[in-house]
């Protein structure tokens, strides 16, 4: 076993068993540690079977597959002395590695139906950010049936994540499938030297050269965008579902994944290049907006909260988010020239604004400049806030928005509750908290509203005719 693997790593990788979970803390090298197993085995002599590696999106996957390449190489050099080679002269594709005893390990589109007739190992990465874990799950599993390892990796996304229910099912529930459990929290992984190992890695300046465990654990909590979030992604600890209003399922399913161009560039007009570096490797068909159909929301605040723009564009059935602006103790006159800058957007047809409280001005004055049929003031009361919030749930639950992949917003839309009054009504809260009051949550229900809504033909005066002289 090569020294650089820390212990709880070196568990993973030595455990043959047939069906292994890990239940992990975020960015704890674990991915890494099962590209290097899974060369390992692949390229034994007497292995005959591919191996087929899914993420939960084509970077992710391409990723994977890239360490895998990178321990191949390594593993060839040291084999050399003896004469053997793991690497076949043939170079692999960006989708698959060919190693020289003949199987490879092949990259798969996060689809579950790619799983269907094929022999092997299986490795399903971020196991519980695929769209249907449950699916996915039993498409692999019988590709087994001939031999082969199969491997969950995964954080938790959810108490109702089907990724959730098998870690409760091997530890509670008397563990029918056979399950060899693995669970490593940051915690266990700072105690098995993982901060040691991560400062070798940072550059000299890097502030976090100077930590020890205990102030690296809480940097890491205090940049988390809620302590349920921290609870979840780092101490696998899923999120309770029953309590919020939207599910983890729900805002995973319709998030853009790393290699889509999603945001509008308001100079230009045109979509900026995805956010992951590698995703302009990707070969997927781009999109500009011709002639779109732009709607806006705006959740207002001014001084303890955040003021949130989400622009949406509206294709057929289909909604995109194109812009998300978030506002901090900024001016009303400086959040006018943001919304300025988004009513001039070509084929911005309709925006609905939070005019309760200090909005009301705001909103008034964006009518009189824009006019009533473009610009709608929502008032919060709780009627109106049931109106918003269960189109916004059914919309998710149909498939038909995206938005964008971010802590921040993931934790927005997990922060708003329905609670029972005790006249019998129901009531949608959310805690504050440093980053807002669940504000992005209102900002893409309103834009939503303003797409859904219908929008009238104005009144338009007629020119009067004027004597020449």
């Amino acid at each position: 076993m090569p020294p650089f693997f820390l212990p709880y790593q070196q568990r993973w990788i030595e455990d043959p068993s047939p069906f292994k979970v890990m239940e992990k803390s975020r960015q704890i090298g674990i991915s890494w540690a099962t590209a290097y197993s899974l060369v390992r085995r692949t390229a034994q002599r007497d292995q005959r079977l591919d191996a087929w590696v899914s993420s939960r999106d084509a970077i992710q996957a391409k990723l994977f597959l890239e360490d895998c390449r990178a321990f191949a190489d390594a593993l060839n050099l040291a084999a050399q002395d003896l004469g053997q080679t793991l690497i076949s002269a043939e170079r692999s594709s960006s989708q698959t590695l060919k190693l020289a005893s003949g199987p490879r390990i092949h990259s798969l589109t996060s689809n579950p139906d790619a799983q269907a007739g094929k022999r092997g190992a299986r490795v399903l990465d971020e196991f519980a950010l695929h769209r249907n874990p449950r699916q996915l799950y039993a498409i692999a599993s019988p590709g087994l049936t001939w031999g082969g390892q199969l491997e969950i990796i995964s954080t938790h996304r959810g108490s109702q994540n089907f990724f959730s229910q098998l870690v409760n099912e091997a530890r509670h529930g008397g563990n029918p499938k056979g399950i060899s459990l693995h669970r490593v929290t940051l915690e266990d992984a700072l105690a098995e030297g993982f901060l040691d190992k991560l400062k070798n890695k940072l550059p000299p300046n890097d502030p976090r050269q100077s930590m020890d465990t205990a102030d690296y654990f809480n940097f890491v909590r205090q940049s988390c965008a809620s302590e349920e979030s921290f609870r979840q992604e780092y101490c696998c600890i899923p999120a309770d579902d029953t309590a919020a209003f939207l599910p983890w399922d729900l805002i995973a399913a319709a998030e853009y994944s790393d290699h889509e161009s999603w945001e509008l560039d308001l100079q230009t007009h045109r979509l900026l290049p995805p956010p992951h570096p590698l995703g302009s490797s990707i070969n997927r068909p781009t999109y500009e907006p011709v002639n779109p159909s732009l709607y806006l929301g705006v959740d207002l605040a001014r001084d303890h909260d955040l003021t949130v723009f989400w622009l949406l564009e509206s294709i057929g059935d289909q909604t995109f988010s194109r812009k998300v602006i978030c506002l901090k103790n900024t001016p009303f006159s400086q959040q006018e020239e943001v919304l300025h800058s988004l009513m001039q957007l070509p084929g911005l047809r309709r925006a609905c604004i939070d005019e309760t409280g200090l909005g009301r001005q705001f909103a008034e004055r964006a009518r009189e400049q824009y006019g009533r049929y473009r610009v709608e003031g929502v008032t919060f009361t709780s009627p109106v806030k049931e109106s918003l919030a269960y189109p916004l749930r059914s919309a998710l639950e149909d498939r038909c928005v995206k938005i964008p992949n971010d802590k921040h917003i993931r934790a927005d839309l997990r922060a708003i509750k329905k609670e029972p009054t005790a006249a019998g009504n129901i009531r949608f809260t959310a805690d504050h908290g440093p980053n807002g009051h669940a504000d992005r949550f209102w900002a893409l229900a309103l834009a939503l509203h303003a797409s859904t809504r219908p929008i009238h033909q104005p009144y338009l005066e007629p020119l009067t005719r004027t004597r020449r002289f």
